[in-house]
């Protein structure tokens, strides 16, 4: 077994489970072409515990804890569980910050930009070329001697740090305490944030692509990097196989129920918009973030399963940009469609297309100074 995960067939597989379990996270609730989405439901965690006031999108989403809970018991099981951290804390912080930002203006992370491909929304083509090339900066800069250092060991309860955090989420999820009147922990009655499938499924789901995510090192922005860097394909494949798999499964799903999940088009796609240029720009922004961390957010949430304390900053820098973009208005804002017709394109106020140009000047000033001559990178 632990050397199928190891061979191409393993992120394949990875690839194909996810691309069956996100459609049927729709069909038990979740919203449209959101079966899965790192950057939405850690946007949704934000919210329920008050760290922004959005009220369509605050919901303790238990996928999340899922994908830290499971990659630890994949990490534990095959002892690789490893605590480690410090480098470059408060750097791998705002990547992830700038990270969330450009996922928000996109309205979603790699994972959501593929799924949402599989369910015709062709808005994610922008997305997903605008992901290639934040990406293919960042190679150039890795190329160029960027690095954040390395990371060191630590004490094995730094490891336990972050599964203890979601572990502290299931329970608030669990038992949903009312901690006051107007306070946390906050639940959305309308919006995406009020479509979700039963607690039970949707952690059993993110345990599942946890164990197998961390097993086979999945990871959207490392397929593309290894290509673009090394020529590998090692990984390239699952992302091929969770877009063609959750295609048929959603067509399966739509011929079984008379329900439509395919509709190819640029408008009227669920929780999306169809300004080109930020769709694009957005996921520039969060490529070149993800490249320089060494990490799409599902993978970052799987190392910090790991006990890897560097990705647990990078997910909690996400969670703040999350906060921040619902606080200062720089999310995009889906299309706005009435009786069938585009009444007016969506995407981000003038607040996020700044914040977009300010994370990208933060990302390519940080990848040229934080860097190593050759030589020393060789070493």
């Amino acid at each position: 077994m632990k050397r199928f995960f190891a061979t191409r067939w393993g992120p394949i597989t990875a690839g194909a489970v996810i691309g069956v379990l996100a459609p049927l996270l729709v069909f038990f609730g979740n919203p449209k072409n959101m079966g899965v989405c790192v950057a939405c439901f850690e946007r949704d965690i934000a919210g329920a515990l008050g760290l922004h006031r959005n009220p369509v999108v605050q919901y303790i989403r238990p996928e999340i804890i899922g994908f830290v809970l499971g990659a630890l018991i994949a990490a534990l099981i095959f002892r690789e569980f490893r605590p480690r951290g410090g480098s470059a804390p408060l750097a791998r912080f705002l990547l992830g910050m700038f990270a969330m930002i450009g996922s928000l203006v996109f309205l979603g992370c790699p994972w959501r930009a593929l799924l949402r491909l599989a369910g015709g929304d062709l808005n994610a083509l922008l997305g997903l070329a605008g992901l290639a090339l934040g990406i293919g900066i960042g190679v150039l800069l890795l190329r160029n001697g960027f690095t954040l250092g390395r990371a060191n060991p630590a004490p094995a309860v730094m490891g336990w740090l972050m599964p203890g955090l979601m572990g502290g989420l299931l329970l608030l999820a669990i038992f949903q305490p009312i901690f006051g009147d107007g306070l946390a922990i906050f639940q959305s009655e309308k919006g995406p944030g009020s479509l979700y499938a039963p607690l039970l499924i949707s952690l059993a789901v993110g345990l599942v692509i946890g164990f197998l995510a961390q097993r086979t090192r999945f990871c959207t922005m490392g397929s593309l990097r290894d290509v673009i860097l090394m020529g590998d394909t090692h990984l390239i494949g699952g992302i091929g196989a969770l877009v063609i798999v959750a295609l048929v499964t959603n067509l399966v799903l739509g011929a079984a129920t008379g329900t439509a999940y395919v509709n190819f088009s640029f408008v009227g796609q669920p929780v999306a918009h169809s300004s080109h240029l930020w769709n694009f720009g957005g996921m520039v922004l969060a490529g070149l973030a993800f490249a320089l961390a060494g990490g799409c957010p599902g993978r970052q949430l799987f190392m910090s399963g790991e006990g890897d304390g560097d990705a647990a900053v990078f997910v909690l820098g996400m969670i703040t940009g999350a906060a921040l973009a619902h606080n200062f208005n720089l999310a995009g804002a889906p299309d706005t469609v009435t009786e069938g017709v585009l009444a007016q394109v969506g995407g981000p106020s003038i607040y996020g297309q700044v914040a977009v140009l300010i994370g990208l000047v933060f990302c390519l000033v940080l990848g040229l100074t934080a860097r190593l001559r050759l030589k020393e990178v060789k070493k």
